[in-house]
């Protein structure tokens, strides 16, 4: 008489391999975009030494000549525009002022907007309400009009586009703050700060501004691709940096009637508008997966 001997089944927990895809992906979220803006600072940096040519040197004998890829000459790997300029030159000076345009906002726009963002929900009364009025109507008008409309007034320059960015830049900082700090001032902690006799600037400078560090560097991630966006939108439009200095935006619109016959004097600084913004969304989405404590515990 035959006996069946019951083979155990092996069961593999797909859990861990999950898991361990799962942290690829997000080491990749972080490396990729990270990396890419990393480039793009040392490029704003080393300019002058890592630039093949000078940016503003003109040579109409090779002007228009294609990509080295495309067939044209090795000596220009991206080409050269209408005016003989070197592409790849005007991409790496015009770094210099999407970082520092870029870096100038999120530091003015944050520095307010955090400010009152925190003045506002700790307070309370008369003071949040008249504050998030002034939130909600800067919230209501297009941004890009306004920065237009007073680079236009201005003149076109650095300072003058670091202002109208920043002018209506600051208010998604102080909604954001003001709802955070919202929750915080019941906490225990403050609580008990302001039962020890802590004063309202010590108590919202050393145990509520720490607490909202996070919030506050994922916002200031996300804003950076909208920063750099606008800026060469304005730079486009001609109410931007004022040429001859090499922007992305202005080498967009530089070779916009060029497009069916050279079109990489407009394809490659616009890749690299598009490749800064997506990073700097990629970085930001890591940073809130990361330091969001409610994500956290998914």
């Amino acid at each position: 008489m035959d006996i069946a001997i019951a083979r155990p089944e092996i069961i593999i927990d797909e859990q861990p391999r999950q898991q361990h895809r799962w942290d690829i992906f997000l080491q990749l979220n972080f490396a990729v975009p990270a990396a890419v803006l990393l480039v793009v600072v040392l490029m704003a940096i080393f300019a002058p030494q890592i630039s093949p040519y000078d940016p503003l040197q003109t040579s109409l004998t090779e002007r228009l000549q294609p990509p080295a890829f495309a067939g044209g000459a090795h000596a220009h790997v991206l080409g050269t525009d209408k005016l003989g300029r070197d592409v790849l030159s005007r991409i790496i000076w015009g770094s210099r002022v999407s970082v520092t345009v870029a870096l100038s906002v999120i530091l003015v726009t944050s520095v307010i907007g955090t400010a009152l963002g925190i003045v506002g929900g700790y307070i309370g009364g008369w003071t949040d309400g008249t504050l998030m009025r002034v939130t909600d109507i800067s919230l209501a008008f297009p941004g890009i009009l306004i920065a237009l409309l007073l680079a236009v007034t201005l003149g076109p320059s650095l300072t003058t586009v670091v202002l109208a960015i920043s002018l209506l830049g600051w208010a998604p900082y102080a909604r954001l703050i003001r709802g955070e700090v919202l929750k915080l001032r019941e906490a225990d902690f403050v609580l008990q700060a302001r039962i020890m006799g802590c004063s309202a600037p010590r108590i919202m400078r050393t145990h509520i501004f720490p607490n909202i560090v996070n919030p506050l560097l994922i916002l200031a991630t996300l804003f950076l691709g909208a920063v750099i966006l606008i800026e060469s939108a304005l730079s486009y439009l001609g109410a931007g940096i004022p040429p001859p200095t090499p922007t992305w935006g202005s080498m967009v619109a530089d070779g916009r009637s060029l497009i069916d016959t050279a079109w990489w004097i407009s394809f490659f600084p616009g890749l690299a508008i598009g490749m800064v913004v997506l990073a700097g969304n990629f970085l930001g989405d890591w940073l809130r997966d990361r330091l969001d404590p409610r994500l956290r515990q998914i």
